[in-house]
């Protein structure tokens, strides 16, 4: 899929263009905050958040879930997507039509008019909690975009470029930002900084972030 950055749609104050592919949506699910924070009750209350280890040993500051066909596991065993959640053999829980109507209408505002995800990771970040710059890599069709949602206290998005060296731009988000990223931009090494004390009436001390992409 090749976009066609805001072919259809005006760009106003609340959209950021980040790179070619790339836009930060402002405020785009500030509405919607309260009900995707209960489907993430629920999905959570099936497929409890962990954290997982990396294929070294080593345990990630963020706390992680999954919903939809496909869930992203680390392990001894590497990065991978699987049907089941691995904590109980279960299939991850279904993607809640709120999440998948906001993850396809973001996708729209940024350009990309086909995307319909199979995968939503939910990470969960407490006051030290961090992801350093990595790319998504392991989803199978990288013509897709990924959809990135904030929600909660605010943190700083790193957003590199195609290589590790080189310098990334810190963009803070708030709640209700969702970052798009795709085309020529879908392999940038990107992540998030150190996550600061504080308090928001949605969601307390903490951050969460969902991250939709086509996995398989």
């Amino acid at each position: 899929m090749t976009p066609d950055l805001f072919a259809d749609q005006p760009i106003d104050a609340t959209t950021e263009i980040l790179s070619e592919g790339g836009v930060v949506l402002r405020q785009f699910a500030t509405a919607q905050g309260p009900d995707l924070l209960s489907e993430i009750e629920q999905i959570t209350a099936a497929a409890p958040l962990r954290h997982m280890k990396t294929p070294g040993g080593h345990s990630m500051s963020v706390a992680m879930s999954c919903c939809g066909s496909w869930g992203w596991v680390t392990d001894a065993r590497g990065y991978r997507y699987q049907a089941e959640d691995p904590c109980c053999g279960a299939l991850w829980p279904a993607m809640p039509s709120a999440f998948t109507n906001l993850a396809r209408s973001a996708a729209f505002a940024a350009g990309y008019s086909e995307f319909t995800p199979d995968s939503c990771l939910i990470n969960r970040y407490e006051p030290g909690a961090k992801m350093g710059l990595h790319q998504d890599k392991n989803e199978r069709d990288l013509s897709q975009p990924i959809v990135s949602v904030s929600l909660g206290l605010s943190q700083v998005f790193q957003f590199g470029g195609l290589t590790r060296s080189e310098r990334p731009k810190n963009i803070p988000l708030g709640h209700g930002d969702v970052v798009v990223w795709g085309g020529p931009s879908r392999l940038r090494y990107h992540g998030v900084l150190t996550l600061k004390a504080g308090a928001h009436p949605l969601t307390g001390a903490s951050r969460y972030n969902l991250t939709f992409r086509c996995a398989c």
